[in-house]
């Protein structure tokens, strides 16, 4: 007999927030006007702003690799003084609203904002731009690979990069063929969930981008306007983000393939 060792309880709790998530999404998908859905998904509007989440999406993911990677390395393998702030602060636009976090993006790049100002001067406008609208969406997603990298780098240790140190690896050549190769699955699965909270933020990329059709009115705000006027092409477009988000989340959860002999890759 295979004995999982779960008590029969949670599996009750385990269907109920299942339901919990499901039902509602359900509900959306019985509302749906399924005789107009295509005419309602390919408008103008509706591709322009599909088009223009999957940019911004893309290029906010990068940013997030770019600025996320070294983050989350030097949070996980080198112990400093003010570490918990610095993780903290990371970590807090997961738990600030996120108009909060587009209010200090405007204080921050703005026209009169803390480096607006010379940016201003040098030519350089990024408040309601397509610019902000990347670094918004980078600003709420940026935590989400940070953790993620960090618990498959605390995961994994640091024994393969000892070893490889001690044979005379680089830093950087241990880094680019051990630790990297070690912790990919962990850093595919925080650039997919960055990607998918990107794909649907909201709050930061109005207060700090505006909604202007073409530049940064992205598929969230565009449901937004389409709810006051057209709650069906609401719907409708609400139903085809739900479909890219599983589409991509479900993409982290794929096996990925592992380096069977790390420090020996680095040497």
């Amino acid at each position: 007999m295979n004995y999982s060792g779960i008590p029969r309880w949670i599996y009750g709790l385990a269907v109920v927030g299942g339901l919990f998530v499901l039902l509602p999404l359900a509900a959306m998908v019985l509302k749906v006007d399924w005789t107009q859905f295509i005419p309602l998904v390919t408008s103008e509007s509706s591709l322009t702003a599909l088009g223009l989440s999957l940019k911004t999406s893309a290029a906010s993911t990068a940013l997030c690799l770019i600025l996320g990677i070294p983050l989350a390395i030097v949070l996980a393998r080198r112990p400093f003084r003010g570490q918990r702030f610095l993780r903290a602060f990371v970590l807090l636009p997961l738990v600030l609203p996120p108009v909060v976090g587009g209010i200090a993006l405007l204080y921050t790049f703005g026209r009169q904002g803390l480096l607006g100002k010379d940016l201003e001067l040098a030519g350089i406008q990024i408040a309601f731009s397509t610019t902000a609208v990347v670094l918004a969406q980078t600003f709420v997603a940026l935590p989400f690979l940070v953790v993620s990298l960090e618990g498959a780098l605390r995961t994994a240790g640091n024994r393969y990069e000892a070893v490889a140190a001690t044979l005379g690896a680089r830093p950087t050549t241990i880094l680019r063929r051990v630790t990297l190769p070690m912790v990919l699955p962990g850093v595919a699965s925080g650039a997919v969930l960055s990607f998918a909270r990107s794909l649907g933020e909201f709050g930061a990329t109005l207060t700090f981008a505006g909604s202007l059709q073409g530049v940064t009115r992205t598929l969230p705000l565009e449901i937004y306007l389409q709810r006051e006027t057209d709650p069906d092409a609401a719907v409708a477009l609400s139903l085809v983000l739900v479909a890219v988000a599983v589409i991509v989340v479900g993409l982290s959860y794929r096996r990925p393939r592992h380096a069977t002999t790390p420090v020996e890759a680095a040497v």
